[in-house]
């Protein structure tokens, strides 16, 4: 895996965007990655030095699809990845603010 298969894109919400003044960015990233190729792929990718990486699963949706069977959507893994305090921010997120 490269560090572009691990996080897959940026998750722009309102509450996310609330940690960006505190170099908490958002990403939803591969299903199996682990917290250590999370970090690794961040770094790699921004160029930033990472501080901590929280992850949660989140289960898909339950979805009506007429009548039998009732469909799911798909699961995904978020990363809240927060940086260290000298690490400069992502440039992604500036405009975003």
């Amino acid at each position: 895996m490269n560090a572009y298969d691990i996080i897959r894109k940026p998750v722009i919400t309102e509450q996310s965007m609330e940690g960006v003044a505190d170099k908490k960015y958002v990403f939803k990233v591969a299903v199996d990655a682990t917290k250590t190729e999370i970090k690794a792929a961040v770094e790699e990718i921004f160029g930033v030095k990472v501080a901590k990486v929280n992850t949660l699963r989140q289960l898909g949706k339950m979805k009506r699809t007429g009548a039998m069977p009732a469909g799911r959507r798909a699961e995904y893994k978020k990363a809240v990845v927060t940086l260290t305090a000298d690490s400069k921010t992502i440039e992604f997120f500036e405009g975003m603010v």
